[in-house]
């Protein structure tokens, strides 16, 4: 089982949970790949994709978007799932966070398994206007090992069951794949 996790991170906090779900999915015996989705080119000879994207101010990472508005039409035919990080508190640590209302629509789109959102990293020395005066109140990480784990450990084992039913028999949220959305 061969499962590519790309990402769009504009300060690293995103790639490291990529980095984390990676290794929790190769300890459940998974062939993985995770790379930037910049540099993603294809998903043609996988059996699943994680996508993950950084939140900032309501809105997911554009590379994340981006990767998937390229590779739309094998995403539709593959187990998908995403990802999101970015609550500067311990919020997604306390509660199932909803996607917000863009990666619903592009999970609704793709046909996506299901989703997760991830406490985010602001370093103190972040550079940037926003950023950096977010810093001053707000700089952290909290990303949960054990969470990435957890979830890593639901996805290894929706790909083993899926070994034994053909992907088309798959659930997928909507059976008919809606309008392109705007991202």
């Amino acid at each position: 089982m061969r499962v590519l996790v790309a990402y769009g991170s504009k300060r690293g906090g995103t790639a490291g949970l990529a980095e984390m779900l990676g290794a929790a999915l190769t300890a459940h015996g998974v062939s993985v790949d995770v790379r930037p989705a910049t540099e993603a080119h294809g998903v043609e000879g996988y059996d699943a994709v994680i996508v993950g994207g950084a939140l900032y101010t309501g809105r997911w990472h554009r590379d994340a978007r981006r990767f998937i508005q390229r590779h739309v039409q094998v995403l539709q035919s593959l187990p998908v799932w995403l990802f999101s990080s970015g609550p500067l508190d311990d919020s997604a640590a306390r509660n199932e966070l909803p996607p917000i209302a863009q990666v619903q629509r592009l999970m609704n789109w793709i046909g996506a398994r299901g989703h997760k959102t991830f406490g985010g990293r602001l370093l103190p020395d972040a550079k940037g206007f926003i950023a950096s005066m977010m810093a001053k109140h707000r700089s952290g990480d909290w990303r949960d090992p054990q969470l990435v784990r957890a979830w890593a450990a639901e996805i290894a084992e929706a790909l083993r069951a899926a070994r034994e039913v053909p992907r088309r028999a798959w659930p997928r949220m909507e059976e008919q794949p809606p309008e392109a959305p705007i991202v």
